[in-house]
């Protein structure tokens, strides 16, 4: 029998030669992905925007970007490539941006999330995210709502690094 052993995971800022990739892996995971101009514009045109990929052994299978105003952080989207999920990717990737999120000042982070997306809302709970309103018809392609989720950095630093593997 053999085994599957996960690569070398990094983490590192977005950079515009990472557009072709990351456009694929947006189309790959959503329904209305962004253009590759609105990655564009938040890299080189938005003063607020924090974009990391995650890679393996090199290769970007996965992004997450947010906002930073003042002292809340929101994120604006995350993905894992379909080929790379389910092996805690995705939490270790948001668990990154968490701390670098308060490393720059933010005191809480806040994200909209599918109400169909249950893997999603599993994780984020997992992260110490709570549900904290809907916004209705929120999603353009088929107008369901969102459920809004916020999480207090500092009061999730210690459920959290506990869990991060390396």
């Amino acid at each position: 029998m053999s085994e599957k052993r996960e690569g070398a995971v990094t983490f590192r800022p977005m950079e515009l030669l990472d557009l072709t990739r990351i456009a694929e892996v947006e189309n790959l995971s959503f329904p209305t992905p962004w253009p590759r101009k609105a990655f564009y514009n938040e890299l080189v045109l938005n003063q607020f925007a924090y974009y990391t990929v995650v890679c393996v052994d090199g290769e970007i299978v996965g992004y997450c970007g947010f906002w930073l105003i003042l002292d809340e952080a929101h994120i604006t989207n995350v993905a894992i490539h379909p080929d790379y999920r389910g092996r805690g990717l995705g939490k270790r990737l948001l668990l990154h941006v968490m701390q670098l999120a308060r490393e720059l000042g933010a005191t809480s982070m806040t994200l909209e999330v599918r109400v169909s997306n249950h893997v999603a809302q599993a994780l984020y709970e997992q992260l110490g995210f709570v549900r904290s309103g809907v916004r209705k018809a929120y999603y353009t392609d088929n107008k369901e709502d969102a459920i809004i989720m916020w999480v207090t950095l500092h009061e999730q630093d210690e459920q959290s690094t506990s869990h991060i593997g390396n």
